[in-house]
């Protein structure tokens, strides 16, 4: 792909970049990997006859912000690679399920990170909705419509407190969990699975996201970036002779520490609720008023985010090549998606935390996330 100039394939910024489901994306990892799909690029060579292969993805880590930085993150971005696009929206809790089913949200079902569930607002990655904890009210591992990694069921390292969450349970439902405690540990456990004979670890490491969320893109980004580069390099080091290991991610980042944006007081009438969140908000019709929602939002929002109807999302295939009756029922009516730094408040929301760094739109610098691979 050609570069524009800001680390990120050449794209005109006033459309939106939507997943390249066939020519370079996150969906398409697994089922190359797992050797029920050709591979992309650069995945052929490196995992040809590989006597195993390790799947490490740095959430939060964009190929704009990652390319922007080689001297920071020298291992990594020495890494033979390429840009491919994550999922719509570009968010962790409807990425990470694309990435390990191989299956675009349409398909798996986990749409986004505040799921519209029969007029009930669900936090995925929390498992929450105004009712508190629904574990048991909304089953987690009855909640997706396709199994991880094929049912495989592979070694999973990831952050201890994850293992029973019920996000955990609803996209990593029977595969076996092996928690870190610091990043020496996630290179220890892997270590050990590849020492044990394990053909195939996923490996997960969330720093980039939450250092970007709390402090956006300065010094602490640079140290966690630093840090995760070292990270790389010590997995290099560890993985024994003639092992794969693929760098990916689930999304990039933008700073939005000015952006913040209320909706329009006009379209509170047409309103029944909001979904999704802060650059990709749904907004939830009243009954028969979904065409009129659509030109308000429009002529009130028009230059700040792209204003779509269902009907187009659903053509255009933002969500997937096909979607399921389940997954069409989570998505609303009108989506509002972020342009440049803004991002849109819901009242209902309820986290008051104003974070500088966001995603979930459709911007370059969300929606390109590396492909990386590695030989030993």
């Amino acid at each position: 792909m050609a570069d524009d100039g800001s680390g990120s394939p050449a794209h005109d910024s006033s459309s939106p970049v939507l997943p390249a489901w066939d020519r370079g994306c996150v969906t398409q990892i697994i089922p190359a990997l797992l050797e029920y799909a050709p591979a992309p690029e650069p995945l052929t060579e490196s995992i040809v006859d590989a006597d195993a292969v390790v799947l490490l993805l740095l959430d939060g880590l964009g190929w704009e912000q990652l390319s922007a930085r080689p001297s920071i993150a020298p291992t990594i971005n020495e890494l033979p690679g390429r840009p491919i696009t994550t999922v719509v929206p570009s968010t962790t809790s409807a990425a990470l399920p694309s990435v390990v089913t191989g299956k675009a949200p349409g398909d798996h079902g986990l749409v986004g990170y505040r799921i519209d569930v029969s007029g009930e607002v669900l936090n995925v990655l929390s498992w929450r909705t105004t009712h508190g904890d629904a574990r048991r009210r909304i089953l987690p591992e009855t909640f997706g419509d396709v199994a991880a990694f094929a049912g495989t069921r592979p070694v999973v390292i990831q952050n201890a407190p994850f293992a029973s969450s019920g996000f955990t349970r609803a996209h990593l439902d029977g595969t076996r969990q092996r928690p870190w405690y610091t990043p020496a540990g996630l290179v220890v456990e892997t270590r050990r699975a590849l020492a044990g004979g394990e053909p195939f670890v996923y490996v997960y490491y969330d720093g980039i996201d939450k250092t970007a969320h709390i402090h956006g893109f300065g010094e602490y980004y640079d140290a966690e970036l630093a840090a995760c580069d070292r990270l790389v390099a010590d997995l290099m080091m560890a993985v024994p002779q003639g092992t794969a290991l693929v760098v990916t991610a689930d999304h990039g980042l933008v700073d939005c520490s000015s952006g913040r944006t209320e909706l329009h007081p006009d379209l509170r009438s047409l309103i029944s609720r909001q979904s999704g969140e802060a650059r990709f908000r749904w907004l939830h019709s009243r009954p028969g008023r979904a065409g009129e929602l659509e030109v308000a939002a429009t002529e009130a929002h028009g230059d700040q985010a792209w204003v779509a109807s269902i009907d187009r999302v659903l053509d255009e295939r933002w969500f997937g090549p096909s979607v399921t009756k389940s997954a069409q029922r989570r998505l609303g009516d009108v989506a509002v998606v972020a342009k440049a730094d803004r991002w849109f408040v819901d009242p209902a929301e309820s986290s008051t935390i104003d974070l500088v760094g966001r995603h979930g739109s459709l911007t370059a610098a969300e929606m390109f996330v590396p492909l990386l691979a590695f030989r030993s």
